[in-house]
């Protein structure tokens, strides 16, 4: 069973209170590299198919595996609890596959149901209802980039699907310093409109800093696509690739924005509470959050973490050495800075404030990779493939260990992708 954690700080949303949890968050890789504009025009341009794939995707969750399965525990976190998340909200968010579980159909289902099988205590007595509350806290947060889900939200009086982020150092600056995105909020009794919104300092709850988006009919009939493209001073939203709003920095009345660091994603579905009121006579349960996936690309920086490879062992900078020349080398995993990566925006790998370098940007297999100042050359180009395979695309050859020899201290190179366990390379 999951712990509750322990409720921080109280503060107002949209003229209601919302109690955040002090929480721990550890950072983890993101991946995969093809150089993306971040610093997208207060007029950008509607976000197309295209624009998507021209970014670098770091993080995602398809949801394709069997029905009745939990979230991916390597992705995901449950908040557990039914103190009223300060909103004064009925339900009692659980981790059981009641109430979150993949539907075998490539969808994480988050499920709201009138019922309390376990008496379950909430504020106000004996709880009513249950549902869910997910989180990457702890398990990957990212700056700057894409991030976008695409869903199909749940209605009814006295519902409230969110898909949303708070700042990686809530725990230690507490909300609402740490910072909110909202990028899609929805009550029950505005079934054909979503809600994207800042919260910061001087711009919380009610004031937070946002607007609407409707449409001809109510957002539960089907999936919709909802994103923002966050650059260092700017944040867009988009609802299946429309923008409809952009906020800056010159948004938010002199204010500070808080913007710029990592954030990681939250995804539940409450009932009750004083924004959108509660359920009557014309709310059926069980209702239902249907996520396809959610999916997020590059940013100007990311998580760092570990990669491994053959043997369970990383991806090392010999001798955590910051000279260029100094070889990359497979090792046993130690923690160290030698072994922290981070995908950065123009493509390039980067550990100890050195790029991945095929040396003298060769092609051939069995040339040697090293490090060495970052230079933006095609030699310093990286690709994590879907397979697991980081690949230079110049070359268009992998990253190998070279005859499969986990020894620590096997220097690397590039050599043909083969599909083979020493090409093989996962984010941590």
């Amino acid at each position: 069973m999951s712990t509750p954690p322990d409720p921080a700080t109280t503060r107002p949303r949209r003229g209601r209170t919302v109690r955040l949890l002090a929480l721990a968050v550890a950072a983890m890789a993101a991946a995969a590299t093809i150089t993306v504009n971040l610093d997208r025009d207060a007029d950008a341009q509607d976000v197309d198919a295209q624009d998507v794939q021209a970014m670098a995707l770091t993080w995602s969750d398809e949801f394709n595996a069997a029905a009745g399965t939990g979230p991916n525990s390597s992705k995901w976190r449950f908040d557990t609890g039914g103190g009223g998340w300060g909103n004064n909200e009925h339900q009692y968010y659980t981790n059981s596959t009641s109430n979150a579980a993949h539907d075998g159909n490539g969808n994480m289902v988050i499920t709201a149901r009138r019922e309390n099988p376990s008496n379950y205590q909430c504020w106000y007595g004996t709880c009513t209802y249950t549902s869910a509350r997910l989180l990457t806290s702890g398990t990957f947060t990212q700056a700057y980039g894409r991030f976008e889900a695409r869903i199909q939200i749940p209605r009814g009086q006295g519902i409230w699907p969110a898909f949303w982020m708070l700042g990686d150092d809530l725990g230690s600056v507490g909300w609402p310093q740490s910072g909110e995105i909202d990028i899609m909020e929805n009550v029950g009794y505005e079934p054909n409109t979503v809600h994207g919104t800042l919260h910061g300092p001087g711009y919380s709850g009610g004031a937070g800093v946002g607007g609407a988006y409707t449409i001809g009919e109510p957002f539960a009939n089907g999936f919709h696509t909802f994103a923002v493209d966050w650059s260092p001073n700017s944040i867009t939203w988009s609802v299946d690739g429309v923008n409809y709003q952009t906020k800056s920095t010159a948004d938010i009345g002199g204010n500070e924005w808080v913007f710029d660091h990592p954030f990681f994603m939250i995804m539940n579905v409450a009932v009750g509470g004083n924004w959108p009121g509660y359920p009557d006579g014309t709310t059926q349960f069980p209702q239902q959050m249907k996520v396809d996936y959610v999916r997020v690309y590059s940013g100007a920086t990311s998580s760092g973490g570990t990669i491994t490879g053959l043997a369970g062992k990383c991806l090392d900078v010999e001798g955590s050495g910051t000279a260029d020349g100094t070889p990359a080398q497979l090792y046993r995993c130690n923690g160290t800075a030698a072994q922290q990566w981070t995908f950065a925006s123009d493509g390039s790998l980067r550990a100890l404030g050195k790029c991945l370098d095929v040396a003298g940007g060769g092609t051939a297999d069995g040339t040697v990779v090293r490090m060495w100042t970052c230079n933006g050359s095609a030699a310093q180009k990286w690709v994590l493939s879907g397979a697991n395979d980081l690949v230079n695309p110049q070359a268009n050859k992998c990253l190998d260990v070279p005859w499969a020899n986990s020894a620590d201290g096997t220097n690397l190179q590039i050599v043909t992708c083969s599909g083979n366990a020493a090409q093989k390379w996962y984010r941590a």
